[in-house]
Order: structure tokens, then sequence, then C-alpha cells
């Protein structure tokens, strides 16, 4: 036997009995040689082999527990997925689900319902009132698909009447008896939340010590935030609660007080999912909840989730970026999806459970500073602080997402996508933008510490150094608050004045921009640019007003296009000859093809990783037939380049817990609480944090290249696509020791929920050259 010296050397040794343990301990729902349902069959649409595979293990997981999620890329499929398993689980039975889907993509879940399950009847919940505005729908309507188009026809009624059971001995047989087929009643999640209306709820003494304060009305006392009085004009549109543990001049126990409450004078509604909650459990069979990752907040939305999973029989999930780079971005959607057992594990709702869950599956930082004693009598002072970083430990993927995740790549649904490439374009600064950006970022940094801790100070700091390198006018002076003890009240003071540039002046990563879209338009290839700058300083204008000057027809997406109507707009403005769109990311985040603009440009990434994973992929999914290039841009030595490296490390540790062992992924990353203040630490101290942005994009471009090998294509925009048949037989798996020998060796990664190329009994693609550039996302 050769000597064992390392645990590499251990588990190579070893690998036959260690493959056939994890095998037996670990099998997988369904494997990829088990029988399949014939329900399967009577689908409409054939799903592919990894499709039905994920069918199948959420029928099974459903046959076991109540909940189940399904974390898969964009365009492989969870609509078919989610509905198939349905089918499945059902057995033939008439059944009643409730899908609760983004707003913009009630209409496609509606037509894709059609196209899949047979015989299926299909409801709209627009609201839970049946009178209105004449113009807009209300209640509950019957859809129907013709032509294409989603058309409301049929049956009209409201969630009140679904409730009433009248001559029959439920609500539930008397729907059954009305309606004799399988129901699917899909709502739009702004809507499914929609309750009423609120206010804000404080006094303001009109004598006492606390004169002319707002104090909230269960203590009678100033309502403290950030070591400051809140006074009236800070109170937006947020609701805002204290957890107190005083009423009066009498303790109590800890209660939690909301500075809110009904307001009496607007229209009194119920959000409809609320209703479904209190009025009809168990009225539903199964819910769907998808892009579930948007519901993970203390919101109303988010609350909606949990109401589902309470009052509905069985409950799947549907996400393409399940992490955003911190173990507890999963407490909220665990907690409402398995609430029992998050408590078997000892957490409790709120902020002390996820205290707990973070110690035992983030990263936590313990920061010790000791300021020398002001004379030998006394003692040093010493204070600790506790900040949260990115990162996740694998126990959390093995005590929670193991059982309750399928995980489907887009791989795994065709082998014969074109490539896919990601580019990280560092554009240095001319002259006098250099020298006004050093400047302002000087002011800053003397801000910064006069006035440690303040939070109006930071978030100026991030917002104007990652504005300016694209928009270096009209800023105007840039002020923050604080609290003065003398006055009892908050008063700004400067932070700096930037200097202004020549608004019609066009600036170096301008000119990037305008020599990189006249290269892709040569070739023929539409861009989709992204920026996130759309409102005070509209940099989307700015982009489409020197585009056009330049003689390339472009257009702004806005807001104000109903999130319904995207899809047509794209259609509308292709057919127009628009060569360049141009908008905020999020407003693609979710359910657009953009298959017309296969190369993608981030002017601007903004700092939220779940929408900038979901946004970079919406070209690259089946039906596309050119190969796919994502660029992110940025001013070099700024705080662009600091975001975008910051976000790369976040992403090494969500690729993590999505089944991608990779790299850096389960490593301490070197980042603060945030990434505000990671900034602003990088800021003051001049030094960098961690490696440098181009490092860790090629580190990511590793990544990308061992989990997502693309078949290579000819830059041929003619060539065209091929997508191997559905039904591909699978062949059996070869030897088990071949599981550690692939996880052991450093040119192959071992992904979760994906069975390695050693066992799936297809011959291994050679891996193509890894580009030169980095690869900053591996899945959406």
């Amino acid at each position: 036997m050769p000597e064992l010296s390392t645990i590499y050397d251990y588990m190579r040794t070893h690998a036959a009995l260690l493959g056939e343990r994890i095998l037996q301990e670990y099998p997988a729902l369904q494997q990829f040689d088990d029988a399949v349902s014939p329900r399967i069959e009577g689908l409409l649409r054939r799903p592919f082999p990894a499709q039905t595979i994920a069918i199948m293990g959420l029928a099974k997981r459903w046959q076991e527990a109540r909940t189940g999620m399904v974390v898969a890329e964009c365009g492989t499929g969870k609509t078919l997925i989610s509905l198939g398993a349905i089918e499945v689980h059902s057995r033939g039975n008439p059944f009643t689900a409730l899908a609760m889907v983004p707003p913009h993509l009630v209409e496609k879940w509606a037509r894709e319902a059609f196209l899949t399950l047979p015989g299926l009847r299909v409801f709209l919940i627009d609201d839970l009132r049946n009178g209105g505005d004449e113009n807009k729908s209300h209640g509950v309507n019957e859809v129907r698909l013709r032509r294409g188009r989603i058309l409301r026809e049929g049956l009209q009624t409201t969630l009140s009447e679904l409730r009433l059971r009248k001559d029959s001995s439920s609500s539930r047989k008397r729907w059954l008896s009305l309606c004799g087929r399988p129901s699917l009643f899909i709502v739009g999640r702004e809507r499914a939340k929609l309750g009423y209306f609120w206010r804000h709820a404080y006094r303001v003494p009109r004598s006492g010590p606390y004169v002319g304060c707002v104090v909230n009305s269960d203590t009678g006392k100033p309502v403290i935030l950030d070591d400051s009085r809140l006074t009236a004009g800070e109170f937006e549109k947020v609701k805002i609660a204290e957890t107190i543990e005083t009423r009066g001049e009498k303790s109590c126990r800890q209660m939690h007080s909301p500075l809110w409450q009904a307001d009496s004078d607007k229209i009194r509604r119920m959000a409809p999912i609320e209703f479904i909650g209190r009025y009809m459990p168990e009225w539903f069979d199964y819910a769907i909840c998808d892009e579930i990752h948007q519901l993970a907040g203390d919101t109303a939305q988010g609350n909606a989730l949990g109401t589902l999973a309470s009052c509905t029989d069985r409950i799947v999930g549907l996400t393409g970026t399940l992490l955003g780079g911190y173990a507890d971005d999963l407490f909220n959607t665990l907690f409402r999806l398995e609430a029992r057992r998050m408590k078997d594990h000892g957490y409790e709702w709120g902020t002390t459970g996820r205290s707990s869950f973070i110690h035992d599956y983030g990263v936590l930082e313990t920061i010790t500073k000791v300021e020398p004693a002001n004379n030998a009598c006394s003692k040093a002072k010493a204070t600790s602080t506790v900040r949260r970083k990115p990162g996740a430990s694998p126990l959390l993927f093995g005590e929670f997402l193991m059982q309750l995740c399928a995980f489907v790549f887009l791989e795994d649904i065709s082998g014969e996508l074109p490539s896919y490439e990601e580019t990280y374009l560092s554009v240095p600064m001319g002259a006098p933008m250099q020298e006004a950006y050093r400047e302002l970022e000087e002011d800053m940094r003397k801000a910064l510490k006069a006035h440690r801790g303040n939070r109006s100070v930071l978030s100026t700091m991030l917002n104007t150094l990652l504005l300016y390198p694209d928009h270096p006018y009209g800023i105007g002076t840039l002020y923050g608050t604080e609290f003065d003890p003398e006055l009892k009240r908050r008063v700004r003071f400067v932070i700096a004045e930037p200097r202004e540039l020549p608004e019609d002046r066009i600036y170096s990563k301008e000119r990037k921009l305008i020599e990189e879209i006249k290269k892709e338009l040569l070739e023929g290839r539409r861009c989709q640019v992204f920026a996130v700058y759309t409102q005070k300083h509209d940099v989307t204008a700015r982009l489409q007003r020197i585009l056009s000057n330049e003689g390339i027809q472009s257009a702004v997406l806005r807001a104000s296009v109903d999130t319904s109507k995207r899809e047509a707009w794209y259609a509308r403005q292709v057919k127009d000859g628009v060569q360049v769109v141009i908008c905020h990311p999020k407003l693609v985040e979710t359910g657009l093809d953009l298959l017309d603009f296969p190369t993608i440009i981030f002017y601007e990434s903004g700092y939220s990783l779940h929408t900038l994973r979901q946004a970079s992929r919406r070209s690259w999914r089946i039906g596309q037939r050119r190969p796919v290039r994502v660029k992110f841009l940025c001013s070099e030595g700024t705080m662009q380049t600091s975001c975008l490296r910051l976000m790369g490390k976040k992403l090494l540790v969500a690729l993590t817990m999505e089944g991608k062992f990779a790299g850096e992924g389960l490593q301490s990353i070197d980042e603060d609480d945030d990434m505000l203040s990671a900034m602003a630490r990088e800021l003051v101290e001049r030094n960098c944090i961690g490696e440098t942005a181009d490092s860790v994009w090629k580190a990511l471009s590793t990544e990308h290249q061992k989990l997502f090998p693309t078949k290579s294509h000819r830059e041929d925009e003619t060539s065209s696509l091929s997508i191997e048949s559905p039904g591909i037989k699978l062949d059996d798996q070869s030897a088990p020791a071949d599981l550690v020998e692939d996880a052991m060796d450093t040119a192959s990664v071992v992904v979760f929920g994906q069975r390695p190329q050693s066992l799936s009994g297809k011959k291994r693609r050679r891996r193509p050259a890894l580009p030169e550039q980095a690869s900053l996302f591996g899945s959406t």
C-alpha cells in the first residue's frame, strides 16, 4: 500500500469504497435508469430526459414531504417541470393548483400551461373585488388560448364566491362539480399581496420633556434610529417599527411596536393570498411560486409565500438564482417552506434565529480593537465587532438543500448550445476625468473620516463614485445629515462639491462602448446595453443621444412600459430596425427571451447579484443560434472596478450553494459586512481588498468552462442550432470509484444535483481552451 501522507492520498487510495458508500448513503430519488410515470407520455410537450428526471424527482419528493424546489437556469423549462410534476403526482385526479408568478409572466404562464397539460382550465385572479374600474378586469376570470393569444373567455367569478359551499358538503366539492377538470389559478405576485392602505402612526407631544419630538405611542418616548432621534420628516414610504421592553415607566416583555396602522380614509381591501390563507385553507392541492428568490425579504410578497405554504397541500418554489452570496439569504425562504424542520434545528423566526443561522452556516468576522490606556492605573479598553461576510458552509447544502432541491442546468437540456463568452473591459479614464474623480474621491475620504459610521455619507459616497465616471455633470453639492444634540434634530453638512465637466464631450468609456457596438453591428449582431442610473441622472438617455449622433439606431426601454407588454415592445423594436436597446437590467431580469440580441453589454452593473446573473443570460438559451457575448465595462481604478470585483467574489459563494463547489466558493472572502462598507474601507485605506477584479474574473472563467463546457461554434451567423432529440437513451452507470477520482481531479468539478460525467455513461467531450478574459457568472 502506498504511503498516505495527505487526505487526498487517502481518498485516491480508497476511491472505490468511498464511491460505493456515497451512492449507497445518498441515492437520488430518481435514478437515470428508474422507470418513469406513464402520465409523462400524456403531456402535450414531451420533456427532455433531464426534465423527466426532475419531474419524477419532484413528484417523489411530494410523496415524502409537502415542499420542494427546482433550481434551474433560465430556459431549462421550470414551468414544464412544475406542471409535469403536478400531473404525475395527481395520478389523473382533478386538481386545483395556484401559481404566484411575476406580473409580466402571468399570460406566459397561462399559455405554457395550455401547451403542457391536456384538458386543463386556466383562471386569472385579477383581484378580490367584483367591481371597480370598468376598463380593468376584476375577480377571477377564465382564459383560453386563441391563435397564440390569451383571451378572457368563459367562467367569471370571485374568491368570495369560490369559498361558499352552498348546497354542497364543502366549497371544494362544489367547485369540482362545476369545473370537473384540472384547474390552474394564476395570480401576479404584485396583486397577490395587494392589501389595505396604511399610514404612519406616531405622536408629537405639545408639552413635557419631549415637546415637538416624534414619540412612540406605546412608550411615550422618542424613536431612536442609528443613535439619533427620528424626526417626522424622516418617515418615508416604508413601515417603521420598534422592539420595546418598557411601556410608560414600567418594564414589559420584549414586544414588537409598529409605527404604522391601517388607513381608514382609503379604500378597504384584502390581499387575495391573505384571503385564500384565511378563508380557503386546503382548497388548493398545489402551489407554485416562480422566482422564489425574489420573495426572500421581510416583505408582503415574502409573507404571501409563507401563507401559500401553510394553506396548500403541496408547494414547489422555482428559481434560477438560489443564493445572493450570504448563507442567510436562504433563512426566510427555508423558514416559510419548512418551518418545522427549521424549528427542529433550534431556529426561531426573527433576528435571533437569523443570527444563529449565520453563526452555524455563514461566515462571521470578529474584529477586536484594543485602545491604549490613558494612564498606568486603568485597563485598556477592548471592543469587539462581529461582521457578516459572504460565504456559506457546505453543511447548509447537506442539511437543507440536498433533499429539498432538484438542480437542472442548461447543458442538461441541450448539449448543442452556442458558445458563451464573458469579457471584462477596464477602460482608463482621460486626464480631466481622472483628475476630477481623484479630487472627488479625496473629498469623500475626508468626509468619511470626519463622520465615521454616518450612513448618509456612505450611501452618498457609493452612488456618487459609481455614477461620476458616466455622468460627470449636473450632480451639484453633496450633503449628508447628522444629529445635532444641541438643536435636537438632524442637520445637513457638505460632503463634497464635484467638479462639473462638459456635458457635450465624449469620454473614454463612452468611446469604448461605441467601438464595441460598431464592432458587433459589423457582424450583424444587435446589442442590449444595461445601465442602472435612469432617474435624476439619466445615463440611458445620454447613451441614446451619443449613439444617435454616431448613426446607430437605438431605443430605451422605460419602467413605464407595462411588464406584460415588454415582450411585444421588443418585437416592435426589432421590426422597426432598432440596433441597440438600452435599459435597466431589472426590467428584463425574468421571463424575457432576448434571442435577437446575442451581445449584451453592461455599461453599468449595479450591485444586485440576482439581477446581474439573471440579466446576463437573457440571450443564452435554447433557440439561440449565435454565439453569445456578454461584456462588462468599467472605468479603471474607480469604485466601478471595486464593485465588480466584490460581486465576483460573492458569486463564487452563490455557485457553491447551487451545487457547483468550485475554486474559492468555500473559502473566506476578504470582504466587509456589506459592499457599502467594503468600498468605504477600501477608499479610506487606499488598499485593495483581496485580488484584482481581473484575477477574480479569470478564476470564474476557469470554473465556468469546467462547469459549462459548451461545444465550440464558428462565428458563422448562418449556422443553425441542432438540438438532440428528447428521446435519448441513457446508458448504465460505470464504476463508483470514478466519482471520487473526479472529485480529486483538479481539472474537474463535482456538481451536486448533477451526476458526474464519469457516471453518466456518455463520453467526455473535450473542454475548449479557456478564454483569455474572464467569465463572471456560472449560472442563473
